[in-house]
């Protein structure tokens, strides 16, 4: 009982803090809204674009090192059937950061969206907007929510992250030794071929008939990372594309770094005797506790006061990631569906209510599926499934591709979110109707080990520049009658291109006329 008491004590100090600290950034979000020339909503969402490069490594780094990311790296390698080489989280984050850096921090930020759906909404309108939304909020309520974001806005989110960030990385380095040294525990260094199974090695392996699915499970935590409103927020904050570049390579580091100690947490908790233990037997995995193997080795392998530590490093990196995930959300669904459509007169003090509103809601959304007793692991990959699927090839395809169109778009999308649907989700009790090669049926649960996500993403890609590129040239050698254009997607463009030309002519005008001026 005395552990539960000392837990409770140090959580409720430790947030404490954090609400502390997010009520003086909240002030401090204020008085940047009356020296912010522009609109103060942006303050809110954008933190008024001047956030630097330190804070902004410290949140982008915090938002990524959520409970997901700790436990579900914690998970995988103490799970029997798994191990090291199926942690994915660490190798993949560090991926996503370097790829964000390169092809889209620039682009993003140097058009000064505001947030990840800004683009949609210039190339494709409101409609197709509105449907990129879908998958990006049901991605962001898969996880589990608080609601400390609705304070102050993007810069209380920041400055907590700073805290949280630092508790998180002391706290479990902290208790590594004493977890190492517990009498309980047989040395790693042993056990890496041997754990507590003897039969499976804390380290895993990858056969070939399990190479698809590593695969799929890799590539769509580092690409799907790349369609999370969290990050384009992050860089869309910064004070300049150069700056925005910087805090994602820095963060590619930083997240890879955080990932160690719940790497070294679960290669204790395959090597500890868990009959020593208060805990008994049988150990976590055999009673389908794996996704809580890292607070349970907090608490059964490490002193008491190193315990109350680590379920606080816990705590902090649930916040961590919640409240800049909530802030997120609602931040595309103000910006781009409620003041582009529902309220386009709203004052900016009426879009800062939605905001919090709609964190609320999210949060109490998200809140449900905290009670869900479902692999830690599977819930943070199924919160990245319909952005890798769906989402990231269209935003490549608009920041990247000048000739992609609202068709190409609305095609690939259908044909993503078709395919995802017929091909079964067994978290969510779905049976697939497209069977892969190399399906495996356990216990009645249909498990695909091709790479199916990936084939899908690559399918929508293709689909949306071969359609794309077929339109437009329908449309431009009048093969297809303009009065066809029901999306005016072309009608638009050639205003747009008749306006970028008219000052370029303009120029060439004058130029004639000076240099026949000087003759």
């Amino acid at each position: 009982m005395a552990v539960h008491v000392a837990g409770l004590v140090a959580v409720i100090a430790f947030y404490a803090v954090i609400l502390l600290t997010g009520i003086l950034a909240a002030r401090k979000s204020k008085k940047v809204e009356k020296k912010c020339p522009g609109k103060k909503s942006e303050v809110t969402i954008v933190g008024g674009r001047n956030i630097n490069v330190l804070i902004g490594v410290f949140t982008m780094t915090a938002t990524w090192v959520g409970g997901g990311y700790i436990m579900g790296t914690a998970e995988a390698v103490y799970s029997p059937a798994q191990g090291l080489v199926w942690a994915f989280g660490p190798p993949a984050y560090l991926l996503n950061f370097l790829l964000g850096g390169l092809f889209f921090a620039k682009q993003m930020r140097s058009k000064r969206y505001v947030t990840m759906l800004d683009p949609f909404q210039n190339h494709y309108g409101q409609l197709f907007t509105t449907a990129i939304l879908i998958p990006a909020l049901l991605s962001d309520i898969l996880w589990v929510a608080c609601i400390l974001a609705a304070l102050g806005g993007l810069y209380a989110v920041a400055y907590t992250d700073i805290i949280q960030l630092s508790f998180i990385f002391v706290s479990l380095w902290l208790c590594i030794p004493f977890m190492i040294l517990s009498p309980v525990v047989t040395d790693i260094a042993q056990t890496a071929h041997l754990n507590q199974s003897s039969v499976h090695s804390w380290i895993g392996e990858v056969t070939l008939e399990n190479a698809g699915k590593w695969t799929d499970d890799f590539l769509m935590l580092a690409l799907g990372g790349l369609a999370y409103q969290s990050l384009h927020q992050r860089i869309l904050a910064a004070a300049s594309s150069s700056k925005a570049q910087v805090t994602c390579f820095a963060a590619a580091g930083f997240s890879f770094i955080m990932g160690i100690p719940s790497v070294i947490i679960g290669a204790v908790a395959a090597s500890a005797d868990w009959n020593q233990t208060e805990y008994g037997l049988p150990p976590p995995y055999e009673r389908g506790e794996a996704g809580n193997v890292l607070p349970l080795a907090l608490c059964y392998i490490t002193p008491t006061w190193v315990s109350v530590l680590g379920i606080g490093a816990i705590a902090a990196a649930v916040m961590s990631s919640m409240d800049s995930t909530l802030l997120s959300s609602a931040s595309m669904f103000t910006q781009n569906i409620y003041k582009t459509t529902l309220r386009k007169q709203a004052s900016d003090r009426e879009l800062k209510w939605v905001i919090k509103i709609s964190v609320l809601l999210v949060g109490l959304a998200g809140t449900g599926l905290a009670f869900n007793k479902s692999s830690i692991l599977a819930l943070w990959l199924l919160a990245t499934d319909l952005l890798y699927c769906v989402v990231t090839p269209q935003l490549a395809c608009v920041v990247h591709l000048r000739f992609a169109n609202c068709y190409g778009a609305i095609s690939g999308y259908l044909i993503a979110l078709l395919l995802r649907m017929l091909s079964g989700e067994p978290a969510l009790g779905i049976p697939p109707v497209l069977l892969y090669p190399g399906w495996r049926e356990e216990d009645g649960v249909v498990t695909q080990y091709f790479p199916f996500r990936t084939l899908i993403a690559s399918v929508s890609l293709a689909v949306v520049v071969l359609v794309s590129w077929l339109v437009q040239l329908g449309f431009s050698h009048q093969l297809i009658p303009q009065s066809w254009d029901v999306f005016d997607s072309f009608k638009e463009k050639m205003e747009a291109e008749e306006e970028e030309e008219r000052p370029m002519q303009t120029f060439n005008d004058e130029k004639n006329y000076v240099f026949n001026t000087a003759l």
